[in-house]
C-alpha cells in the first residue's frame, strides 16, 4: 500500500490530555489520531480508515499560554431530535449565560510530517485501492478538502502540503524523549461506549514511529 505523506504546520495548536479535567493543556506533540484527522479532512470514505505510521517533528517544541472565551454547553440530542420531528424547537445558544473563560496551555508554531496509508474494511465493497489513491493525491495536491484540517481544535487552523516521503528535510528536530502514556485514538467498537486507547509515544531525533492499531504496544 502506498504511503502519502503530508507536512502540516500552523501557529498554534492543542492535542488535548484527557486527564486534564478543567484547563486545556496540550501533548508535547501531534497525536495519531490528530494526524488521522488530518488526512480524512482531504479524503474520508466509509470503505477505508487511514493507518498514520510515523511522525516527524521538524520545529522545536515551544508553549504558549492563552485564556479563551468558551461556551460552557452543548445542544442536547433529544433536543435536537424533538425539534426535528416537531419541525420546531429552540436550538439556540445564548453565549453571555453560557460564557466561561478558560486557560489553556498551548503549542506555538509547530510543523510536522506526517506518513500514512490507509486499509480497506472488511466490511466494505470491492473496491479497487489505486482509485482511493489517485483521488487522495489528486485533491491534496490541489490543496482540497471536506473540512478544513485543523491543530486538535477548529479554531487552530492547519496548512498542508503534499510531499513526497523520500524528499530530504530542510529542517528537522534533532532530539530524543520519552513522551509518555499518548492518546492513540477512540475505539468505536462498541458504539455506544467508546473507550480511549493509548500508547507508549518516544521521539527519537524528532521521529515518532506509530504502532499498528491493533498491536499489543496500543493498550486500551
Amino acid at each position: 500500500m502506498r504511503t502519502f505523506c503530508l507536512e502540516v504546520s500552523g501557529p498554534f495548536a492543542c492535542f488535548t490530555r484527557p486527564e486534564m479535567k478543567v484547563e486545556r493543556v496540550s501533548y508535547d506533540v501531534i497525536t495519531p489520531s490528530a494526524a488521522r484527522a488530518v488526512f480524512e479532512a482531504i479524503l474520508w470514505k466509509p470503505a477505508i480508515r487511514w493507518q498514520v505510521r510515523k511522525i516527524e517533528v521538524l520545529k522545536p517544541i515551544r508553549w504558549i499560554n492563552l485564556r479563551r472565551n468558551e461556551v460552557a454547553s452543548v445542544i442536547p440530542g433529544s433536543k435536537v431530535k424533538s425539534a426535528m420531528n416537531k419541525s420546531a424547537g429552540d436550538l439556540g445558544i445564548y453565549i453571555e449565560e453560557e460564557r466561561q473563560q478558560r486557560a489553556g496551555l498551548f503549542l506555538r508554531d509547530v510543523c510536522y510530517r506526517l506518513h500514512a496509508d490507509f486499509d480497506l474494511l472488511d466490511n466494505a465493497p470491492a473496491n479497487n485501492p489505486v482509485k482511493f489513491a489517485e483521488m487522495f493525491s489528486r485533491r491534496a495536491e490541489k490543496g482540497q478538502c471536506f473540512n478544513q484540517p485543523y491543530l486538535g481544535t477548529r479554531e487552530f487552523a492547519a496548512d498542508f502540503k503534499l510531499i513526497d516521503k523520500n524528499e530530504p528535510l530542510t529542517q528537522a528536530l534533532e532530539e530524543t524523549r520519552e513522551l509518555g502514556w499518548m492518546l492513540y485514538d477512540m475505539d468505536f467498537s462498541n458504539p455506544d461506549n467508546p473507550t480511549p486507547r493509548f500508547f507508549q509515544a518516544k521521539m527519537q531525533a524528532g521521529v515518532i514511529h506509530v504502532p499498528e492499531w491493533r498491536s499489543d504496544e496500543v493498550k486500551g
